[in-house]
């Protein structure tokens, strides 16, 4: 079975669970901006949980099926339709041969994960059909999807329409959103009053949030405590001598816009980092839309942690729920 990509949307990749293990050689684990809406998708249709399916951005591509499949959306609200039909969200429904599923405008959420029973079944690299344009890895020759492509998918019994994501166990984000963070090792660098202020402000998300990073800007200017620059770091106070980025780092190029470095974010560099947004939100960061505003949090690692445990739960609630 193939699925014919008539229309692409703003920017649609094939993306999975990713890629780990090849960080140390400046390849992202990339995979989708929002694991739990992709996991949750594979789950509606009967498919292992790490299976490829699509990430849509602001808006749905459209596709036709050339065979029955079942099918999912979960993620942001992209109003779904089958030949000008509606259907729900977050429920799994079937698609005959020669139906065309397309979306409308986008109502809440930025990105929408696209579940097909089987899965897509592109040729991997390293491991991972996920997309990654900047190394042509994954996806379609390295590329999101473009109309005129035919991707493959994995033979799959269909399961039953109307299976369904209890509302309560869908995450997303508020307006505004509270992100969750970890101070880390050159939080030193601040003064105590910027580090205040950080917390205290209200940040918006700016125009450049995408799978590498999500920059937010709005807040006051972050100072830093007077020191010598060693050599190799440059003049300026945010710059340190090159260091290694954990997934979520929050940079501050200049001291003025954060930086949220994402799923495809390199793997280190020569801005100061001040912390990094627990790994329960990083979902959450995905289904932000430029303007909305947000807050950043100071918690602790046990917080980050009993945060972590809460997200496997809903997932587990999740395949209970389904079966």
């Amino acid at each position: 079975m193939t699925l014919k990509i008539v229309k692409s949307g703003l920017a649609t990749t094939i993306q999975d669970m990713g890629r780990p293990g090849y960080f140390h050689l400046g390849i992202p684990e990339g995979g989708a901006m929002d694991r739990l809406s992709m996991r949750a998708a594979n789950m509606l249709v009967g498919n292992p949980e790490e299976a490829a399916g699509l990430e849509a951005v602001f808006m749905g591509p459209e596709i036709e099926f050339t065979q029955e499949a079942s099918v999912a959306v979960t993620g942001a609200e992209l109003p779904v339709m089958v030949d000008g039909e509606p259907r729900e969200t977050w429920t799994s429904f079937t698609m005959k041969p020669g139906q065309v599923l397309s979306f409308g405008f986008l109502q809440a959420g930025a990105r929408a994960y696209i579940a097909v029973s089987g899965g897509i079944a592109t040729e991997p690299d390293l491991g991972s059909r996920s997309t990654y344009p900047i190394g042509a890895l994954g996806g379609v020759e390295g590329r999101a999807v473009q109309p005129g492509d035919e991707l493959p998918v994995g033979d799959a019994p269909t399961v039953a329409e109307g299976r369904s994501v209890p509302a309560a166990l869908r995450r997303g984000p508020g307006n505004p959103a509270e992100l969750r963070v970890l101070t880390g090792l050159y939080w030193y660098r601040l003064t105590d009053t910027a580090g205040q202020q950080f917390f205290e402000d209200t940040w918006t998300v700016a125009a450049e949030a995408d799978r590498m990073g999500y920059r937010f800007k709005g807040g006051r200017p972050l100072e830093f405590v007077e020191r010598e620059q060693p050599f190799g770091a440059g003049a300026d106070p945010s710059n340190i001598v090159d260091g290694c980025y954990s997934y979520g780092s929050i940079q501050v190029p200049g001291g003025t816009e954060p930086i949220v470095l994402h799923r495809d974010a390199v793997s280190g560099g020569g801005y100061f980092t001040l912390g990094a947004i627990i790994s329960a939100d990083m979902d959450l960061i995905g289904q932000l839309q430029p303007n909305t505003q947000v807050n950043f949090v100071n918690v602790d690692m046990d917080t980050a942690l009993a945060a972590r445990a809460d997200r496997k739960a809903i997932i587990r609630k999740i395949r209970e729920e389904l079966g």
